[in-house]
């Protein structure tokens, strides 16, 4: 699919019976019991419920990362477990980037290093990868900070390095694990506005796993999960 061709009603993401058990026997977990989901680009849509119910599991089987016991992902027209190792690998650098909860920044390269890693990756020259990681710095505001180490800044800051990095090379899905759990409440609203404004549009697709229910209202879309299931919908700023 050309990026060109991208239309904000097009679908991102299909899971159809996504399941995924953990343990064996009589120890067996349905972590994930026959989901079907879908998101749209255009759209950023949350996934909340209890600790436990699925979320992070649920979305780390969407990015490519936990192989499904049962059920297809479909990213982007691609059955993406249905390709190669080499090619799934592939699929997820160009297409997916992640945020995670802890940000997983390197603390000994600086900011702008971190950020160039999904540049360098793809084999791109490492100085024309340091200046795009710099444009990266101002887009999320953080102009001049790109030769400090991630300990110099403060969470929110950190959290917009960890944004810059998954963003930098301009994939379509964006997933973000619990983004505002470290932060305090305005800058947790700051952090999800920037990402509504600036980061969503219609070629890109937002999945934020979060519990806190301050940045519910930036949502386009609220998905309800317990025990592994899609239990609730509810429309949120469209």
């Amino acid at each position: 699919m050309e990026a060109s061709t991208v239309t904000a009603r097009q679908e991102a993401v299909i899971a159809s019976g996504l399941t995924k058990y953990f343990g064996e026997g009589e120890a067996r977990m349905t972590a994930v019991n026959h989901v079907n989901f879908v998101a749209h680009f255009g759209e950023m849509v949350f996934l909340v419920g209890p600790s436990g119910s699925g979320k992070t599991t649920f979305l780390s089987m969407i990015s490519g990362i936990l192989r499904p016991d049962e059920g297809t992902v479909n990213v982007k027209g691609a059955d993406i477990w249905a390709l190669g190792k080499e090619a799934l690998a592939d699929f997820r650098l160009n297409t997916i980037g992640f945020v995670f909860q802890d940000y997983h920044l390197f603390p000994r390269l600086t900011t702008a290093e971190n950020i160039a890693i999904p540049l360098i990756l793809k084999h791109l020259d490492w100085h024309d990868s340091i200046a795009q990681a710099r444009k990266f710095l101002d887009i999320v505001g953080l102009r001049g900070r790109g030769d400090i180490v991630p300990v110099k800044l403060s969470g929110g800051e950190q959290q917009r390095v960890a944004i810059a990095r998954a963003i930098v090379s301009s994939p379509e899905i964006l997933i973000l694990d619990e983004p505002t759990a470290s932060l305090d409440g305005d800058t947790g609203r700051m952090i999800i506005s920037f990402v509504k404004e600036k980061v969503l549009d219609a070629r890109r697709c937002i999945l934020i796993v979060t519990h806190d229910a301050r940045i519910n209202e930036y949502a386009d879309r609220i998905v309800h999960m317990e025990d592994g299931r899609i239990t609730g919908l509810d429309k949120g700023t469209e």
